[in-house]
């Protein structure tokens, strides 16, 4: 009875939870926990902070792979770059336990950051798309909820590990979980068309599939698009966007300490940004649907951007609450609306490739943002002047979003 009920699943369901965890995995491992290891490091190498606090911006590894990883999994397909993309992240944490040198932990950042193209943004922009075509904006968001999932779940975890045992186990568990789910997504991914056809009509999705098929064809090739003043515009509007990442997010910690919270309502700040993002991508997945991706995209910076210019200009406690409500607000439905907006400009054709362009310009706001709030803050005592740069940037970024349009494929 139970194998048969099983069997009635809709095979896109256990599909986007693989996706779901490797998503999350990937980023609560990596950047969540990362701060659960710092001590552990500085005590036995003697390492700095800042030599520790250098590896994350090994992330630009993600954006020089990312093209090579999207034009790679357009022509072979998603599954054995998901596979091996995570592999490649199992095998950077399995290694960090070896490290006797800086530049060995250098070198396997630099490995883990390499799979992250292929472990998160492409799986989630390719098989929601295809699996999920009526409702693909809700899905996205609870599909990238995963990585509020890791943010919650890693850090404990890594935590634990570490006070019944060492920095070491906890890479060597976080290793073999990213391993087994390379595995699990090699036997559960799917992507062939008519595999996905025959499963709608078998669970009575039958009206779906010409969808779906339809869907996956639509669009345009990664030289058409870069042909268009539309790529550019949204590639200028989403450097501005995820501005935040770097910019803002990483930064209002302490920026809150300063601004007279508690160490422990400051975190409880942090923290509250984070919850909020399950609620936000889910809202804002549904509202793509409805009033398109970009007028969500536009939306959720022009959140941000009032947000960031309350935290930026008031002090008062319950004031700085009202800007942490609409930052979260907006900044949650951030990662699901990125990929949404590039499927919705330029269809699922290439994605691959075309998302692999853009996240080369993200380059940009993840080097780029955090040496300008840490130079303003170095040189003024505070972020606010850093954060109001990065609203001008945000209103940049919604000015290019509304200049763009969707293209017209019939034209190219």
């Amino acid at each position: 009875m139970f194998i048969n009920k099983l069997r009635q699943i809709y095979r896109g369901y256990p599909i986007a939870i693989v996706v779901f965890l490797s998503t999350g995995l990937s980023v609560g491992m990596t950047q969540y926990a990362f701060g659960e290891f710092a001590g552990p490091l500085r005590e036995q190498f003697g390492w700095s902070q800042t030599q520790l606090n250098l590896s994350l911006a090994f992330s630009f590894i993600s954006g020089l792979c990312a093209p090579f990883i999207g034009n790679l999994s357009d022509r072979i397909g998603i599954r054995p770059v998901m596979f091996g993309s995570i592999l490649i992240i199992a095998i950077g944490f399995l290694m960090r336990p070896f490290i006797t040198e800086l530049w060995h932990w250098y070198l396997f950042s630099t490995l883990v950051y390499a799979g992250f193209p292929g472990a998160t943004v492409m799986p989630a922009g390719k098989m929601v798309g295809l699996w999920f075509p009526r409702t693909r904006g809700r899905m996205m968001g609870a599909v990238v909820a995963g990585n509020n999932f890791g943010g919650i779940t890693m850090p404990p975890l890594a935590a634990a590990i570490i006070v019944v045992f060492n920095w070491q186990t906890a890479y060597v568990v976080f290793g073999v979980i990213m391993g087994a789910l390379a595995i699990i997504a090699l036997f559960v991914i799917v992507e062939d068309e008519k595999k996905v056809e025959s499963e709608m009509k078998r669970t009575g999705r039958g009206d779906q599939a010409l969808v779906a098929r339809a869907a996956a064809q639509a669009g345009v090739s990664l030289r058409q698009a870069l042909r268009t003043r539309t790529f550019w515009l949204v590639t200028i509007g989403l450097v501005a966007a995820t501005f935040t990442y770097q910019g803002v997010l990483t930064q209002l910690r302490q920026h809150f300490e300063e601004s007279g919270f508690t160490p422990a309502m400051a975190t409880t700040a942090v923290s509250t940004i984070a919850g909020m993002g399950i609620f936000s991508k889910l809202a804002f997945g549904r509202a793509s649907e409805k009033i398109t991706a970009r007028i969500a995209t536009i939306l959720s910076i022009a959140l941000q951007m009032v947000g960031v210019l309350i935290i930026a200009q008031v002090d008062a406690s319950h004031l700085l609450w009202l800007g942490i409500f609409v930052f979260g607000l907006g900044f949650g439905g951030l990662g699901a609306l990125l990929l949404l907006l590039v499927q919705e400009m330029f269809g699922m054709k290439e994605f691959g490739g075309i998302m692999g362009i853009m996240q080369v310009g993200m380059i940009a706001s993840g080097t780029g943002a955090p040496m300008i709030a840490g130079a303003i803050h170095d040189s003024s005592g505070s972020f606010d002047s850093a954060f109001l740069i990065v609203a001008a940037i945000f209103i940049v970024g919604i000015a290019a979003l509304a200049l763009a349009k969707p293209i017209e494929t019939e034209s190219m």
